[in-house]
């Protein structure tokens, strides 16, 4: 695992771009997928990358948000829904990105890699 902070955009092949658009907008939906089915183009791992990225601050932003809503006994009731919608925005980012055959980080988290891109 390779926690590159600021780890700069890969140049992508408008073909593989094109090739995998469906690949790289899964990888926002369901992260493993591109993993399994695309792992020689570097589109679809870049946004794989991405979407493993969005995942696991989903989930550390959640544990977070909920935890804090416990401690202040429910006086934080709108974080966790908050954090959720902050989610969306950030898949939806990426999905925009897809679409466009785009290789944009996604604000704030996007700077990651977690593995390595082809």
């Amino acid at each position: 695992m390779d926690l590159n902070k600021g780890a700069a955009a890969p140049p992508i092949d408008p073909a593989d771009a094109e090739q995998n658009k469906v690949m790289a907008i899964l990888a926002y939906i369901i992260f493993f997928i591109p993993l399994l089915a695309a792992k020689e183009s570097r589109f679809a791992m870049y946004h794989a990358n991405q979407g493993t990225i969005l995942f696991l601050a989903g989930i550390g932003l959640s544990i977070v948000c909920g935890l804090l809503t416990i401690i202040t006994l429910g006086i934080l009731f709108f974080l966790p829904m908050l954090a959720s919608l902050v989610w969306l925005v950030f898949a939806v980012l990426g999905i925009i990105n897809a679409v466009n055959g785009e290789a944009k980080p996604l604000p704030l988290i996007g700077g990651f890699q977690l593995f390595q891109i082809p």
